[in-house]
């Protein structure tokens, strides 16, 4: 008896297949890899980004032949940079931080395959576009107009709309934006209170999101940080990275016990509300956090001191004898602009590096009211009053940008005689600089009830606010810029991160 193999339909299907997909695999092999190279990831995409993102990354699913790919990448509109690899992944360095209020394509065509290149075949990229956005431009100030009184109000350059962040019944009297842009720390006493003395601490929303895939907090709602109850709370910084906050106090029944304070913004893993410790070293002036938010600078007694932020700060971790105050640090925490006092009461503003550099950079016989660091150029820019005349003792304020290469200063504006309360505020980007200039309450008319004040004890009329583009301080045109006014009415001005 003989018997036979069936071959059944599903078997026969099945052959088929296999021979067809050896064929293919074949074909494959024989012309080789034909799959063009593409980007797998763009670490911008759709984000909206702020001064403090300075590099975005391209990563592909083939290694590509770099120079292509650096010769064929096109922002729109364009910033310059610097590129780097790391195998299949590139990263573009931003020089300067990218204008604020601006849209952006990134495109990248015709850039090759690097094994391909090695092979003499030209296998090019599928065409990429990927987008992102800058932050909008926006400023924050106290409203001095009667139905904004002491109130904190944000403006958006960018889509021309103004928002009342906290309610009437407190006055604001200084204030920090969170780095995100998030939130506002700010200091406010009571509208019917004058007592100067009697700030407590608060935050509120802002309604922006610090990233684009956030869904912002709704704008103006308060939150009280730090009461009054024991202790006046007097001047307060907020740490770079947003985590920390020192508070100079005094106790409300021992004028002796006056010092620094710090705390955390947010509460701990339980939900506890977070408390201000003591900072136990020796009174001191004037401070400001450092970049790193490890530690305060102060100024105390005949130097300044950086003193860092635990409970025992007797051992200060550098003290600057020769240096009275200062006034600004850059960036990266590599540089700061300090002040010298002078025995004949001139004032002699350095340049002091982390290498050890102290250079001089200006002397004057009126003030250093401020200073800020270009994050785009080693600029300088700053708040100064020249004594005009002795008897009476009067300032006139200018702003100056210094090259802090060169030394080279360049006189941007000179202001009234009579505005000595007047602040400036530097844009994120670098691009614009924002001041105010105060009416004050002429002397032979009594103020009304409930009047704002300057940091002076002047009572203020009005006030209006003033922006002014800013080129690199290289370009002749610099001194031909006019500050443009604002529609707005109101003083302390800052730009939002």
């Amino acid at each position: 008896m003989t018997s036979k193999t069936i071959i059944q339909p599903l078997d026969r299907v099945a052959i088929a297949l296999m021979l067809l997909l050896s064929l293919l695999i074949g074909l494959i092999i024989f012309q080789g890899d034909v799959v063009a190279p593409r980007v797998r990831e763009f670490t911008w995409q759709n984000q909206q980004i702020g001064a403090d993102d300075i590099a975005f990354s391209l990563t592909f699913s083939r290694p590509m032949e770099t120079k292509s790919v650096e010769e064929n990448l096109q922002i729109e509109p364009p910033l310059a940079g610097k590129f780097s690899w790391a195998g299949r992944r590139m990263v573009y360095t931003l020089l300067t931080p990218a204008p604020y209020g601006t849209n952006y394509k990134v495109q990248i065509q015709k850039a090759k395959d690097k094994f391909a290149q090695q092979e003499g075949k030209n296998k090019t990229i599928q065409p990429f576009v990927g987008n992102f956005r800058t932050r909008d431009r926006v400023i924050v100030y106290i409203g001095a107009n009667p139905d904004e009184k002491g109130q904190l109000v944000l403006y958006n350059l960018t889509q021309e709309q103004k928002k009342v962040l906290t309610p009437k019944d407190i006055t604001v009297m200084d204030f920090k934006a969170f780095p995100n842009g998030e939130k506002i720390l700010f200091s406010a006493r009571s509208a019917n209170n004058e007592d100067l003395l009697s700030a407590q601490l608060y935050t509120v929303s802002t309604g922006i999101a610090g990233k684009s895939d956030n869904q912002p907090e709704a704008a103006g709602k308060v939150d009280l940080i730090l009461d009054n109850k024991d202790y006046q709370n007097l001047k307060f910084d907020l740490s770079p990275d947003g985590e920390t906050i020192v508070v100079q106090r005094g106790n409300k029944s021992n004028p002796g016990d006056f010092g620094l304070w710090y705390l955390p913004t947010t509460s701990d893993k339980s939900g506890t509300k977070p408390t201000p410790k003591r900072l136990q070293s020796q009174p001191g002036g004037d401070f400001m956090i450092t970049p790193d938010s490890k530690a305060v600078a102060v100024a105390q007694g005949q130097g300044a001191a950086i003193l860092p932020l635990q409970s025992d700060a007797n051992k200060p971790l550098d003290f600057l004898p020769q240096f009275g105050l200062v006034q600004a640090f850059s960036k990266d925490g590599s540089q700061a602009a300090m002040v010298k006092f002078n025995t004949d009461y001139t004032r002699d503003l350095f340049l002091v590096t982390n290498q050890g550099i102290q250079k001089p950079l200006l002397k004057t016989t009126g003030s250093i009211v401020s200073c800020q660091f270009d994050p785009a150029s080693p600029t300088l820019y700053c708040l100064l009053t020249q004594l005009i005349t002795k008897a009476e003792y009067v300032e006139q304020p200018y702003l100056v940008a210094i090259d802090l290469k060169s030394g080279q200063q360049k006189p941007l504006l000179v202001l009234p005689v009579d505005q000595r309360n007047v602040e400036m505020s530097l844009s994120p980007d670098g691009l614009g600089l924002l001041f105010d200039q105060v009416v004050a309450q002429p002397e032979n008319v009594q103020a009304p009830a409930n009047t704002l004040k300057t940091d002076d004890g002047e009572a203020i009329a009005t006030s209006s606010l003033w922006l002014m583009p800013l080129l690199p301080i290289a370009d002749a045109a610099i001194t031909t810029i006019k500050p443009e006014k604002l529609p707005l009415i109101g003083f302390h001005p800052r730009w939002l991160p």
